[in-house]
């Protein structure tokens, strides 16, 4: 039976396939010293490389995630390579999708205010290491096995060396129903608070059970999300109805900051901040080594297209996060169905 055994780089034993997209495939592993159990993307390089734009979207989900150790971010503990494949060794995130949870209904309002605590604590700590997400939503959301949540998929993310000098990002990318209105236009947008109004759209269905803006057609949507049009069931409470408007804001400049958000009584009530972790300077430069190697396979490409499809680079790179039929079945049974659950397909 131990002919049978998959050991990579001598040091991880594969196990079952978690789940498939077009150039990855993700397995549950167990790390042979340690007997950890993680999760392995492996990445079909000769694939990757005639993309050039996934390379680019890879290679930088690995600059960013080096950067975010925090107990409410999937740590990505190493990246291993070969001539023909890439090795994504990740923290294995036992509990399944925040999305999955809100899919069967409503959370409570303490429930919704736990996910919410803990998904600004790690906002804010990526923000202040320059790093901006950009597509945050329940789907990259996970549960451990303890229900506390971590932000995945780094893929779309922008980094900034000097955060705080007020540089804008000009690239449109993230999920229709959750992006930020600056980011459908062309002046470029402040990438913490598209982030803000992204956790906006999530508290909104944590407690809703349904998203704020949604429409079979997607230009109709796009202008209720422009305008920030949008109702509130009759069960959210004052307080909660008090938040989330102010962090809908269709003006960033008038939107709520992150330590704004911590000043509000609502989101303080059992608030504990969690301590972030250090990461080992050994570990940088065996990032740094492997990304290199990387840098090193492909060709410098041209700079990126200013649109980023999000529907296409999701539904490549993994299964399930394409959001495009939840809209389309919505609208096809009308708005007061389209508000019994967020669905996926």
């Amino acid at each position: 039976m131990g002919e049978d055994k998959k050991i990579l780089f001598g040091k991880y034993e594969l196990g079952s396939l978690l789940g498939k997209g077009t150039f990855a495939k993700v397995y549950q592993a167990k790390h042979l010293a340690t007997n950890e159990c993680v999760a392995i993307k492996v990445i079909k390089k000769d694939e990757v490389i005639k993309n050039e734009r996934m390379m680019e979207q890879i290679l930088r989900e690995i600059s960013v995630m080096r950067l975010v150790r925090h107990p409410n971010i999937v740590e990505l503990k190493e990246v291993m390579a070969t001539k023909s494949k890439i090795f994504f060794v990740m923290e294995y995130v036992r509990g399944g999708e925040l999305f999955a949870k809100v899919e069967r209904g409503r959370l409570k309002e303490d429930a919704a205010r736990k996910y919410f605590q803990q998904l600004i604590s790690a906002v804010d700590f990526c923000h202040s290491r320059g790093v901006f997400h950009r597509d945050l939503k329940p789907e990259n959301l996970l549960l451990d096995e303890n229900e506390d949540l971590k932000i995945s998929d780094f893929g779309l993310s922008a980094l900034h060396e000097h955060p705080s000098n007020g540089e804008l990002l000009h690239t449109q990318c993230g999920t229709p129903a959750y992006v930020a209105p600056e980011v459908l236009q062309t002046k470029g947008y402040n990438g913490a608070k598209a982030d803000i109004w992204s956790c906006g759209v999530i508290l909104y269905v944590l407690l809703a059970g349904f998203l704020p803006f949604q429409d079979e057609n997607l230009a109709v949507m796009y202008r209720k999300i422009y305008k920030a049009e949008y109702e509130f069931p009759p069960w959210f409470s004052t307080e909660t109805k008090r938040l989330v408007s102010k962090l809908l804001v269709a003006d960033p400049a008038k939107r709520l900051s992150i330590p704004g958000i911590m000043r509000v009584s609502w989101f303080r009530k059992g608030f504990t901040r969690p301590n972030a972790f250090s990461m080992e300077e050994s570990i940088f430069e065996k990032f740094d080594e492997e990304e290199k190697f990387m840098h090193e396979t492909i060709k410098k490409s041209p700079s990126s297209p200013a649109f980023l499809n999000a529907f296409e680079f999701i539904s490549s790179m993994s299964t399930g996060f394409d959001l495009s039929n939840m809209f389309e079945d919505g609208g096809r049974r009308g708005r007061r169905n389209s508000r019994r659950g967020v669905r996926r397909r």
